[in-house]
């Protein structure tokens, strides 16, 4: 029996031929702020890498990237998960990849925008707020696929 998170990540095309996705980025968890689940709960994840300034760690999620980040950003449809909560970009501000390559920020919001409102946004499909609260803890991967 396979744990879900230990899967492959699956797609389908569009005559529901089963396709491996292609990781642009797996990080992991390292520490929390203790102002993040508040924004969680608002649907706002706030990623900085390790070895952030402290007044930025108090409403980030500190991670050490495994994976990734790739050359090109995430399109529309790519796939965002945060432990298990799973969701799909809907939109990619201008800045946003750059500063997720340059030093491992990005701001998410699980907003379900079709326009990024700041340039360093990505924007990704409503979640289950309380399940993202749940789901960040040390260890726990995020990955974006496409």
């Amino acid at each position: 029996m396979l744990i879900p998170w230990m899967q492959p990540a699956l797609n389908t095309t569009n005559n529901n031929e089963v396709r491996h996705m292609s990781v642009l980025l797996k990080t992991r968890v390292t520490s929390i702020g203790p102002e993040v689940a508040d924004l969680a709960e608002g649907g706002v994840l706030i990623l900085f890498a390790d070895g952030s300034p402290p007044e930025l760690a108090e409403v980030s999620v500190l991670h050490k990237t495994e994976e990734g980040p790739s050359d090109d950003a995430p399109a529309k449809g790519a796939s965002i998960t945060v432990g298990p909560v799973s969701a799909a970009i809907t939109a990619v501000g201008s800045t946003a990849w750059n500063k997720v390559r340059e030093m491992g920020h990005v701001v998410i919001s699980f907003n379900g925008a079709g326009d990024a409102e700041r340039p360093g946004e990505i924007c990704a499909s409503q979640i289950d707020t309380e399940a993202l609260v749940a789901a960040l803890t040390p260890g726990a991967l995020i990955t974006i696929a496409a």
